[in-house]
């Protein structure tokens, strides 16, 4: 931990992201001393970044309407979470968690005086476990995921191991888990589910319908919703994109400086216009390519699409596939998906397409674009399969805090 607080250090000369982080996790215990009741008694929830609070809050939100009385502090590793829900208002506190240190891990803990510590999917801090194990706070993971590869798994892996032995619970998402736990002597499991089927299914019943973008599709054969696009999905689908003229886009890059948007309109097909100059009619009838260019929308917008194509699949990880499929549309993705159940299930169910590269990506966009049956086979596949997993929040819910 501490070559990687000098990384860390190292990093955020160059890289804003990383400098707002280490700022962010500075400040912290300041914060905590400003605004956390001094008696403590906090549900204490983390997540590491933005997808990872998407599976907590489904708990998070069901916790405050059931008990409103309850104190929640939410923290966050990543920028990406904490820039965007630092002004979350279900719960009464939210900061950075310290790096993982056995200083940083015992202040901490003293001064939030959890009752309850909630992690969320794969976070394993060693010392901020041992903590709380040591002080007899009950402990718990949800929406929890592992794979053999993992070294809690391996001959080696023995200190590992004992990050595990710290938690009360461990609620997962599938059998497999459940399985390796056992394998190294862990039953103290429960197969819950993913919580983001619940939190998906929340957001589809409350989407936002947008007049603009009704004008936008109103005439269009077609539309595909690229969401959460990086440059590697761009440079597969937008040859197919440009060259298939009934196909209307709505993209929603996951990064849009100015920059990065000034490069993207010259790539997409014209008329380009980005959401937030949007303001007529008839420019939303016009437009053949519409560019998301602020956050907040892209969960409601994929009903206006036929078809999805989900980013991060060239990268370090997918984006949220649940949230496209929710709406009953096909969902492509590309080929590092390996770590992510969700779309392993969506390719089992039907409801799901991967690609590699342009080839495969225009002949799954044929097949699905051309063939009205085969699409709408696709689509229910898709709505079927997020309908049929919900129910873990509750459970969750029932174990932790129902008497």
């Amino acid at each position: 931990m501490k070559a990687y607080q000098a990384a860390i250090a190292l990093a955020a000369t160059g890289n804003g992201k990383v400098r707002r982080m280490r700022a962010g996790q500075r400040q912290t215990f300041d914060y905590l001393a400003a605004n956390l009741d001094p008696q403590g008694g906090y549900v204490w929830f983390h997540a590491a970044s933005l997808g990872e609070f998407e599976q907590a809050r489904p708990l998070i939100e069901m916790l405050r309407r059931e008990r409103p009385d309850e104190k929640i502090l939410l923290t966050f590793f990543s920028p990406s979470g904490y820039e965007v829900r630092k002004d979350y208002d279900q719960v009464d506190a939210v900061c950075y968690l310290p790096v993982d240190t056995a200083a940083h891990a015992r202040r901490f803990v003293e001064a939030v005086k959890p009752r309850m510590a909630i992690f969320v999917k794969y976070e394993f801090w060693g010392n901020y476990l041992d903590t709380l194990h040591s002080a007899g706070i009950p402990t718990y993971i949800i929406s929890c995921i592992l794979r053999p590869s993992q070294i809690f798994f391996k001959p080696w892996g023995g200190m590992f191991r004992k990050m595990l032995r710290c938690f009360d619970t461990f609620f997962v998402q599938n059998d497999e888990t459940q399985q390796l736990l056992a394998s190294i002597g862990l039953e103290n499991v429960v197969v819950a589910g993913d919580t983001r089927y619940d939190r998906v299914a929340d957001i589809k019943a409350a989407a936002r319908t947008f007049p603009l973008l009704e004008v936008f599709t109103a005439n269009a054969t077609h539309t595909l919703v690229m969401g959460s696009s990086w440059q590697p999905d761009e440079d597969i689908a937008l040859p197919y994109i440009n060259a298939r003229n009934d196909l209307k886009l709505i993209i929603a890059p996951h990064e849009f400086d100015d920059q990065r948007l000034a490069i993207l309109e010259r790539r997409l097909p014209e008329p380009v216009v980005r959401y937030s100059r949007l303001t007529e009619p008839d420019d939303a009838a016009q437009a053949r390519s519409l560019i998301i260019d602020c956050f907040g929308l892209l969960s409601s917008l994929y009903r206006y699409g036929d078809v999805a194509e989900v980013g991060g699949g060239f990268g370090s990880g997918i984006h949220n596939l649940n949230e496209a499929a929710a709406h009953g549309i096909p969902v492509l993705f590309g080929p590092k998906h390996e770590k992510f159940q969700e779309a392993h299930d969506l390719l089992a169910c039907g409801g799901g397409f991967t690609f590699s590269n342009a080839q495969e990506f225009a002949a799954t966009m044929d097949t699905l674009l051309d063939n009205d049956q085969t699409r709408a086979h696709a689509a229910k596949a898709a709505a079927t399969h997020i309908a049929t997993h919900v129910g873990a929040t509750s459970t969750i819910y029932r174990a932790l805090f129902q008497d």
